[in-house]
């Protein structure tokens, strides 16, 4: 009996103590949270007293977050850009997003002291998305990996080996005119969606040039090009779901397991080609074992010309640090990334420019008459630097439709801003679209007019009120290597036809977070020039 009793007592003994242990989890757990909300608090009314001389947009502390979510890309680019209209007197302003501040600032004189800075160079938010797909590349390292990096990858975009790359630049632009010659053969006076034909020449481009594999995508459909499309647009969707920025709640959904599958192709694909580059070196170098053999797709070294992967590797055999294996991969995934979504904005918003500004059209006309006459021979790069007005259409488009619409920053160090004072830790958005459209700066922003960038009309105007390849430091290292892409594909275009829009700047609908893209057809008459 004592035995029965005593099991008793201890049982309920147990059960208490059991219980007080739960009770006091439980106002653990509670101390904690309501510990984190009364410092998160103080932390947003501190900060909001701090910029209280800094124009609000939205409410605090959700702002247009959720009116935002669900609404496609192109009304949300339409939303922001009405905040010109209220600040652009002041160029800077604060957008709430989920009680945390995005400080917007566009005004030239704000950002020339910004941009300039060698240790406010961390990347912001949204750049962290990315991560799992670009690793510590150099669009997203920082701090010492990134000068180090930068001092390593710079030499392979020095002039003299971009010279080398334009017959390559030729060799693809002529394959598509030719895919455009058969679509306007198959259906005769039918407006062509160019976006898709650009798209695939770039990609075609950056896979040659950056790895040295000929994909072909503009003559069949490729794996790796059809995964690359696919990524971008489910980045583009994870972007506006703050649940999806958890990792690994993301991988549990059905878009983040295709997103998985999809980075493990792109990975996969990459890893794969800097294996055989690896093994092509090791011959070169005298090793006599025989490489695996190679599948169409991935077929390396047809061309003796180097790739932007040679180069790097050439490099980083002379480096102290040399980089691993997978920051390798990571810095040619980013050249992946950045080298053909950016540059088919430019030349599709281009074409789509001249086809609604014919006067200016005739102009680059005209002047490419003037340089090549009846010559069919592609365009060297002696003859593309002939082509002034062609440059400032290119500017000019830019202006209007930068292909990286905002660009950010998290600041490692107070800056101060006329009398606000932006604190280390802060998100600090800086919308390029902004900085190009601003009245205060650009008259009638919207207009079309190259002339904006002849010497004399561009002397006194603040050097960072145009930063379409960003400013300082960090700048995009591509952007001479763009530059010569796009004036070799528009070159071999307008050769060959006029060209006229179907839509109009107030009609077309576009938008994007990563890229400023056109979220319908792009579509646009061909007529062969007589």
């Amino acid at each position: 009996m004592y035995l029965l009793f005593g099991n008793l007592n201890y049982l309920k003994f147990s059960q208490v103590a059991r219980m007080d242990l739960i009770s006091l989890a439980l106002c653990t757990l509670c101390i904690i949270v309501i510990s984190r909300v009364l410092s998160l608090v103080y932390y947003q009314y501190v900060t909001r007293q701090r910029l209280k001389n800094i124009p609000q947009v939205d409410r605090f502390p959700f702002g247009s977050a959720f009116a935002l979510m669900n609404r496609p890309d192109h009304e949300r680019t339409k939303f922001y850009l009405k905040y010109i209209e209220k600040t652009y007197k002041q160029g800077i302003f604060i957008m709430w997003m989920f009680g945390n501040p995005g400080i917007v600032v566009y005004k030239p004189e704000y950002l020339e002291l910004i941009l300039p800075s060698t240790v406010n160079i961390t990347k912001g938010f949204p750049y962290f998305l990315l991560k799992s797909w670009l690793g510590n590349g150099l669009l997203l390292s920082t701090g010492k990996q990134w000068f180090h990096d930068r001092r390593l990858i710079g030499p392979t975009f020095h002039f003299s080996i971009l010279d080398e790359f334009a017959v390559l630049l030729s060799e693809k632009a002529e394959i598509l005119i030719k895919c455009l010659e058969r679509k306007i053969e198959t259906d005769p006076g039918k407006a062509i969606d160019i976006f898709p034909f650009i798209l695939n020449a770039t990609l075609d481009i950056i896979c040659e040039t950056a790895m040295g594999v000929d994909i072909r995508c503009q003559e069949i459909v490729s794996k790796y090009s059809s995964t690359i499309h696919e990524i971008a647009e489910l980045l583009a969707k994870r972007l506006y779901r703050p649940w999806f920025w958890i990792n690994w709640l993301y991988y549990l959904t059905s878009t983040g397991k295709q997103y998985k599958l999809a980075l493990d192709t792109l990975h996969g694909f990459t890893k794969e080609v800097i294996r055989k580059k690896m093994v092509e070196r090791q011959l070169q170098n005298g090793n006599k074992t025989k490489p695996e053999d190679e599948d169409n797709e991935s077929d390396i070294g047809k061309r003796k010309r180097k790739a932007f992967l040679d180069l790097l590797l050439d490099q980083n055999e002379k480096d102290d640090a040399p980089l691993t294996d997978d920051e390798l991969k990571a810095q040619v995934d980013t050249f992946m990334f950045e080298g053909h979504d950016t540059t088919t904005s430019a030349i599709s918003w281009t074409l789509f420019l001249l086809g609604n500004n014919f006067e200016h059209q005739e102009k680059v006309h005209e002047e490419l008459e003037k340089v090549f006459g009846n010559s069919e021979i592609p365009a060297s790069v002696k003859e593309l630097s002939q082509l002034k007005y062609l440059d400032r259409v290119i500017k000019e488009t830019l202006r209007i439709f930068p292909s990286v619409p905002t660009i950010t920053r998290v600041l490692t160090e107070d800056v101060k801003l006329d009398n606000n004072i932006l604190s280390k830790d802060e998100n600090v958005l800086i919308p390029i679209i902004f900085v190009h459209r601003n009245p205060e700066v650009w008259p009638d922003p919207l207009k079309f007019d190259p002339d904006r960038f002849l010497p004399e009309n561009s002397k006194h105007r603040n050097p960072y009120a145009y930063v379409p390849f960003s400013a300082g430091p960090r700048n995009c290292i591509g952007q001479k290597f763009a530059l010569l892409e796009e004036k070799i594909v528009l070159t071999a275009i307008l050769r060959k036809w006029r060209i006229k829009s179907v839509k109009t700047i107030d009609t077309i609908e576009y938008g994007g977070a990563l890229t400023l893209r056109p979220m319908e057809e792009m579509l646009i008459h061909f007529t062969p020039k007589k």
